[in-house]
């Protein structure tokens, strides 16, 4: 009887979002309080593939799991009927929150598909990448790159990742709007709002590729004080950048807007945008009633 495991954590990101499309860094995250785990057996009489859903937000995979087999097959020309045993998907990372679920589920597929023969190991990434076209349109690959690697990264198309090294800890969470984001309709959005206008649209990917260097730079700092003044600079460029692109109005801006009003320092869309979570940034420790809706990062 085979039998394997995996966990994938979910991820945030820190600047870069929808730019990295174009050739913009992104400074990416794993959130290791949201995971999800896959586990296999496959016993010598299984002649088809079942499949287990649990945990918090296991049940919102339930057609997503399916879509991305087909796919996966579909990639390697191969019958779906030829997988075969029973998976088990045990999920705490919502869908559609811009926490990395559709990346968590296409790495764990592509690493059992890599287990089972189908996916060699120097194909990973890519593999793993179209399938999460899928639900993005167009992967930059940040959100896979992270899942794979399990690290902070320092992430640019078609180039290898470089690891992040943190010289202090900021006090930083993520929080829910209230309204779930709809990762490729935020990116054509992105998309349709170049082409209208596309000198502003190189603009913003010019802003945002400052915010991330800003951002980098503030975690390299020496002084807490100096990487925190340098690293709200950072953040607040970045969400300038998503109220241009329109992707902070209703749910989001409130949910800002309160957190601003509680004494955060910085605040922005981390992932998509459009709802999903908020990142922020604080000095002193957040008020005792919000604590419970924030997420450490």
């Amino acid at each position: 009887m085979k039998t394997y495991s995996t966990q994938v954590p979910g991820k945030w990101i820190l600047a870069g979002e929808h730019s990295v499309l174009r050739g913009v860094p992104a400074l990416v995250f794993p959130l290791r309080t949201r995971v999800l785990d896959l586990s296999y057996i496959c016993p010598t009489n299984a002649n088809a593939l079942s499949l287990n859903l649990h945990g918090e937000h296991g049940e919102e995979l339930q057609i997503l799991v399916w879509e991305v087999l087909e796919k996966a097959c579909e990639l390697k020309k191969i019958k779906k009927a030829s997988l075969i045993g029973e998976l088990t998907l045990k999920s705490s990372i919502p869908v559609g929150a811009g926490m990395g679920a559709s990346a968590a589920l296409c790495v764990a597929i592509t690493r059992w598909m890599n287990f089972i023969g189908f996916v060699s190991s120097d194909e990973m990434f890519e593999f793993a990448r179209t399938l999460e076209n899928l639900f993005h349109g167009e992967s930059s690959g940040v959100d896979i790159a992270v899942s794979l690697r399990g690290q902070a990264l320092y992430y640019q198309r078609n180039q290898e990742p470089r690891p992040l090294r943190l010289e202090w800890a900021p006090q930083w969470y993520i929080s829910y709007s209230g309204n779930r984001g709809v990762t490729i309709e935020c990116v054509n959005k992105v998309k349709d709002f170049i082409e209208r206008d596309p000198d502003l649209g190189k603009d913003l990917d010019a802003q945002m590729r400052e915010s991330v260097e800003i951002c980098e730079k503030a975690l390299f700092q020496k002084d807490e004080k100096a990487g925190r003044d340098l690293l709200k600079k950072g953040i607040d460029l970045a969400n300038r950048v998503f109220e241009r692109w329109g992707l902070t109005e209703g749910a989001p801006q409130k949910h800002m807007e309160l957190l601003k009003q509680s004494g955060a320092l910085a605040v922005k869309p981390t992932g998509s945008g459009g709802g999903g979570y908020i990142l922020s940034l604080w000095d002193n420790p957040p008020p005792a009633e919000l604590l419970p809706k924030l997420i450490p990062c």
